[in-house]
Protein backbone atom coordinates (compact mmCIF):
# COMPACT_ATOMS: atom_id res chain seq x y z
CA UNK A 1 0.00 0.00 0.00
CA UNK A 2 1.59 3.06 -0.69
CA UNK A 3 2.27 5.81 1.76
CA UNK A 4 -0.36 8.69 3.19
CA UNK A 5 0.43 11.73 1.12
CA UNK A 6 2.18 14.11 2.69
CA UNK A 7 0.02 16.81 4.83
CA UNK A 8 -0.31 19.49 3.17
CA UNK A 9 -0.28 22.11 5.45
CA UNK A 10 2.87 21.75 7.08
CA UNK A 11 6.57 22.29 5.40
CA UNK A 12 7.94 19.64 3.49
CA UNK A 13 10.54 18.01 5.11
CA UNK A 14 11.76 15.32 2.69
CA UNK A 15 14.23 17.55 1.13
CA UNK A 16 18.23 17.97 1.19
CA UNK A 17 18.54 21.46 2.32
CA UNK A 18 17.00 24.86 2.12
CA UNK A 19 18.12 27.37 -0.63
CA UNK A 20 17.37 31.22 0.04
CA UNK A 21 16.07 33.98 -2.56
CA UNK A 22 15.99 37.46 -2.23
CA UNK A 23 17.53 37.44 1.69
CA UNK A 24 14.71 34.90 2.69
CA UNK A 25 15.29 31.06 3.53
CA UNK A 26 13.04 29.26 1.52
CA UNK A 27 11.34 25.56 2.08
CA UNK A 28 8.96 23.32 -0.03
CA UNK A 29 6.06 22.15 0.84
CA UNK A 30 2.85 20.56 -0.77
CA UNK A 31 1.04 22.82 -2.33
CA UNK A 32 -2.37 24.09 -1.09
CA UNK A 33 -5.44 24.51 -3.46
CA UNK A 34 -5.17 28.53 -2.32
CA UNK A 35 -1.93 28.59 -3.95
CA UNK A 36 -3.97 28.49 -7.60
CA UNK A 37 -3.62 32.18 -7.80
CA UNK A 38 -0.40 32.74 -7.45
CA UNK A 39 1.30 29.52 -9.15
CA UNK A 40 -0.93 30.71 -12.25
CA UNK A 41 0.57 34.03 -12.29
CA UNK A 42 4.62 32.75 -11.35
CA UNK A 43 4.00 29.63 -14.79
CA UNK A 44 3.03 32.73 -16.69
CA UNK A 45 5.55 35.23 -15.89
CA UNK A 46 8.43 32.52 -16.36
CA UNK A 47 6.99 31.12 -19.79
CA UNK A 48 9.23 31.06 -22.44
CA UNK A 49 9.91 28.58 -25.20
CA UNK A 50 12.87 27.40 -23.79
CA UNK A 51 10.86 25.18 -22.02
CA UNK A 52 7.62 25.42 -22.79
CA UNK A 53 5.76 23.47 -25.66
CA UNK A 54 2.52 25.43 -25.23
CA UNK A 55 1.49 28.42 -26.55
CA UNK A 56 2.19 31.47 -24.12
CA UNK A 57 -1.75 31.89 -22.19
CA UNK A 58 -3.59 34.60 -22.72
CA UNK A 59 -6.69 36.13 -20.88
CA UNK A 60 -9.03 34.98 -19.42
CA UNK A 61 -6.55 32.53 -17.40
CA UNK A 62 -8.29 29.07 -16.88
CA UNK A 63 -6.91 27.67 -13.10
CA UNK A 64 -3.59 26.61 -12.80
CA UNK A 65 -4.96 23.23 -10.94
CA UNK A 66 -7.41 21.35 -12.98
CA UNK A 67 -8.73 17.44 -12.79
CA UNK A 68 -5.55 16.11 -14.32
CA UNK A 69 -3.15 18.44 -12.38
CA UNK A 70 -4.05 18.52 -8.22
CA UNK A 71 -2.31 20.59 -5.64
CA UNK A 72 -1.15 17.04 -4.14
CA UNK A 73 0.83 16.70 -7.60
CA UNK A 74 3.18 19.86 -7.04
CA UNK A 75 5.40 20.58 -4.25
CA UNK A 76 5.84 24.61 -4.03
CA UNK A 77 9.13 26.89 -2.73
CA UNK A 78 8.17 29.42 -0.36
CA UNK A 79 10.37 31.95 0.59
CA UNK A 80 9.94 33.08 4.31
CA UNK A 81 7.93 35.54 4.11
CA UNK A 82 5.71 33.45 2.26
CA UNK A 83 5.94 34.12 -0.92
CA UNK A 84 5.53 31.31 -3.40
CA UNK A 85 9.84 31.39 -5.57
CA UNK A 86 9.16 27.77 -7.56
CA UNK A 87 7.43 24.55 -8.02
CA UNK A 88 7.76 21.18 -9.52
CA UNK A 89 4.98 18.87 -10.53
CA UNK A 90 5.55 15.17 -9.56
CA UNK A 91 2.80 12.92 -11.36
CA UNK A 92 2.39 9.27 -12.60
CA UNK A 93 3.60 9.15 -16.13
CA UNK A 94 0.75 6.85 -17.09
CA UNK A 95 -2.53 5.46 -15.28
CA UNK A 96 -0.90 1.63 -15.60
CA UNK A 97 -0.29 -0.34 -12.45
CA UNK A 98 2.98 -1.74 -14.82
CA UNK A 99 4.14 1.53 -14.50
CA UNK A 100 3.04 2.54 -11.10
CA UNK A 101 6.95 2.43 -9.48
CA UNK A 102 7.80 5.76 -11.59
CA UNK A 103 6.68 9.14 -10.91
CA UNK A 104 8.01 11.74 -13.68
CA UNK A 105 8.43 15.30 -13.24
CA UNK A 106 6.12 17.30 -15.34
CA UNK A 107 7.20 20.90 -14.72
CA UNK A 108 9.52 22.98 -13.18
CA UNK A 109 9.42 27.21 -12.84
CA UNK A 110 11.38 29.61 -11.02
CA UNK A 111 10.64 33.38 -10.51
CA UNK A 112 12.77 35.50 -11.96
CA UNK A 113 13.91 36.83 -9.01
CA UNK A 114 15.12 33.11 -7.26
CA UNK A 115 16.74 31.77 -10.03
CA UNK A 116 20.34 31.12 -9.36
CA UNK A 117 20.00 30.88 -5.59
CA UNK A 118 19.41 27.31 -5.54
CA UNK A 119 15.61 27.09 -5.80
CA UNK A 120 15.25 24.85 -8.57
CA UNK A 121 18.18 22.59 -6.87
CA UNK A 122 15.33 22.05 -3.70
CA UNK A 123 12.76 21.48 -5.83
CA UNK A 124 14.23 18.74 -7.87
CA UNK A 125 15.96 17.39 -4.27
CA UNK A 126 12.45 17.28 -2.71
CA UNK A 127 10.94 15.88 -5.72
CA UNK A 128 13.56 12.54 -5.43
CA UNK A 129 12.46 12.69 -2.20
CA UNK A 130 8.86 12.60 -2.41
CA UNK A 131 9.01 10.55 -5.36
CA UNK A 132 11.04 8.14 -3.02
CA UNK A 133 8.51 8.47 -0.53
CA UNK A 134 5.69 7.68 -2.65
CA UNK A 135 7.45 4.37 -3.74
CA UNK A 136 8.61 5.09 -6.59
CA UNK A 137 11.93 3.35 -7.64
CA UNK A 138 12.39 5.60 -10.82
CA UNK A 139 12.30 9.22 -11.92
CA UNK A 140 12.01 10.21 -15.30
CA UNK A 141 11.57 13.80 -17.18
CA UNK A 142 11.43 15.44 -20.31
CA UNK A 143 13.53 18.69 -21.27
CA UNK A 144 14.03 20.78 -24.78
CA UNK A 145 17.26 20.32 -26.13
CA UNK A 146 18.22 24.05 -26.63
CA UNK A 147 17.13 24.41 -22.53
CA UNK A 148 21.22 23.90 -21.08
CA UNK A 149 20.41 25.51 -17.43
CA UNK A 150 17.66 22.57 -17.07
CA UNK A 151 19.62 19.97 -18.37
CA UNK A 152 22.69 20.30 -16.38
CA UNK A 153 21.16 21.21 -13.33
CA UNK A 154 18.90 17.51 -13.96
CA UNK A 155 22.39 16.06 -14.92
CA UNK A 156 24.11 17.34 -11.60
CA UNK A 157 21.08 15.58 -9.62
CA UNK A 158 21.76 12.36 -11.40
CA UNK A 159 19.45 12.32 -13.99
CA UNK A 160 20.76 10.87 -17.57
CA UNK A 161 19.72 11.05 -20.86
CA UNK A 162 18.12 8.04 -22.12
CA UNK A 163 16.86 8.96 -25.25
CA UNK A 164 16.26 12.24 -27.56
CA UNK A 165 13.64 12.53 -29.63
CA UNK A 166 14.92 14.49 -32.82
CA UNK A 167 13.14 17.96 -33.57
CA UNK A 168 9.58 16.34 -31.83
CA UNK A 169 8.67 20.19 -31.33
CA UNK A 170 8.33 23.20 -33.66
CA UNK A 171 8.98 26.45 -31.18
CA UNK A 172 9.28 29.82 -33.16
CA UNK A 173 10.04 28.51 -36.36
CA UNK A 174 12.90 26.09 -35.42
CA UNK A 175 12.78 22.20 -34.65
CA UNK A 176 13.67 21.17 -31.34
CA UNK A 177 14.86 18.03 -29.33
CA UNK A 178 12.99 16.68 -26.96
CA UNK A 179 15.33 14.96 -24.07
CA UNK A 180 14.69 12.04 -21.87
CA UNK A 181 15.97 11.96 -18.84
CA UNK A 182 15.52 9.79 -16.14
CA UNK A 183 17.44 8.40 -12.58
CA UNK A 184 17.04 5.62 -10.05
CA UNK A 185 16.03 6.20 -7.00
Amino acid sequence: MPPEPHRPHQPYDGHEGQGSSAGHETFVRVALADDDEALGRLDRAAWSTLHSVTPRARPPYKPFFNENSEPQDHLVAVTGDGRIVGYIRLARPTPLASNAHVRQIQGLAVADEARGTGVGRLLVRAAVAEARRRGALRLSLRVLGPNTPARRLYESEGFVVEGIQPGEFLLDGEYVDDVLMGRTL
